[in-house]
């Protein structure tokens, strides 16, 4: 909320700045054309804090458990209000931490997945109930990516996946080892996919550009970007 005052008193500030100094037309619209920009920036800014609002709301909802932990987002920096409303996905990055003097994050680790469907940001503001949530830790990461790779790949062996994925890394062209790629993806024209059955709530669609997760509650196919996997998988196995 500090952000959001700040960021409005400061484009005011700026308006009324150019506005008094103005001596022609050309101001004005400068001062105009601040005033829109920033009235962007703050919009974006009450979207992030709402959804992080939502996305705490879920994780006390569903695990009273959890007294201490850290929230953060994978999705809205750098982001404009239309990239907002066009994301079928938001991501939070969620870890457990010890009450200390200067406590550090030493915990558990999860992700948080939020997924949109469409009309899900409006004219009136973010529409909550057009968002799917669902928590996964380390060991469920480790599952659908073992699936992934086996939807993107020829590799059918799960303990080698596995093994490759713990101490390798998910780039581009798959699953690199120490001297390569250990595991490579098909390479495939864009408008190819593979498709595998995960669960009683998703399947795996697999092509070029990204992972796809298709919800069968609600038929929505939504992609989660290579950029993403890899920062999804370097959080829960590197940093």
């Amino acid at each position: 909320m500090k952000k959001i005052i700040l960021l409005g008193t400061i484009c005011l500030l700026l308006f009324q700045n150019s506005i008094a100094q103005d001596k022609g037309s050309g101001l004005v619209a400068a001062a105009v054309g601040l005033a829109a920009i920033g009235g962007a920036i703050v919009a974006v800014e009450q979207m992030k804090e709402q959804a992080e609002l939502k996305a705490t709301e879920y994780v006390l909802n569903t695990h009273p458990d959890m007294n201490s932990f850290s929230l953060k987002t994978l999705d809205f920096d750098g982001k404009k209000s239309k990239d907002m409303a066009n994301a079928t996905l938001i991501t939070y990055k969620i870890q457990e931490f010890s009450l200390a003097e200067k406590p550090e994050l030493d915990g558990k680790k999860f992700v948080l997945f939020g997924f949109t469907s469409y009309g899900w940001v409006n004219e009136y503001g973010v529409d909550f109930s057009k968002v799917r949530w669902m928590m996964i830790d380390d060991r469920e990461w480790l599952n659908m990516m073992v699936a992934y790779v086996k939807t993107a790949s020829s590799e059918r062996n799960d303990s080698n996946i596995e093994g490759t994925l713990k101490s390798g890394k998910i780039v581009n062209r798959g699953v690199k080892g120490g001297s390569g790629i250990a595991i490579p993806f098909y390479k495939m024209d864009g408008d190819m996919y593979t498709v595998r059955d995960y669960n009683d709530m998703m399947r795996l669609v697999y092509n070029e550009r990204s992972l796809g997760i298709y919800l069968k509650e609600t038929s929505n196919l939504i992609q989660i970007g290579r950029d993403d996997i890899i920062k999804i998988h370097e959080f829960f196995f590197e940093e």
